[in-house]
């Protein structure tokens, strides 16, 4: 199933920002999974992470999944918006924190 089609939220900057799937159409009712980035200040962006409504969502392995995908195509989007420069290209294993979607 295409996860564009369900996003119902998204900005993006070179400050970060998240992006917002509604989970009805994959089989959780009322359920929302995010994807984000927040800014560490002086030009550089946190880690991406993901938050989710579904309790113990980490322990779904479908839900691990789409968590996966959600952030690679938040990473497609701020690349597509030009957020992203060379100091920000690899993030992986700086920061993260929960941004409250």
């Amino acid at each position: 199933m295409n996860i564009e089609d369900h996003i119902i939220r998204e900005e993006y900057s070179h400050r970060g920002g998240g992006c917002e799937l509604d989970l009805t159409e994959f089989g959780y009712e009322d359920e929302f999974l995010s994807a984000y980035q927040n800014y560490l200040g002086g030009g550089m962006l946190g880690s991406i992470g993901n938050s989710c409504t579904v309790e113990d969502w980490h322990k779904d392995e479908k839900l691990v999944k789409l968590a996966e995908r959600l952030r690679d195509y938040y990473t497609d989007r701020m690349h597509e918006y030009d957020c992203i420069d060379e100091y920000n290209e690899m993030v992986e294993g700086r920061p993260v924190s929960y941004p409250g979607l």
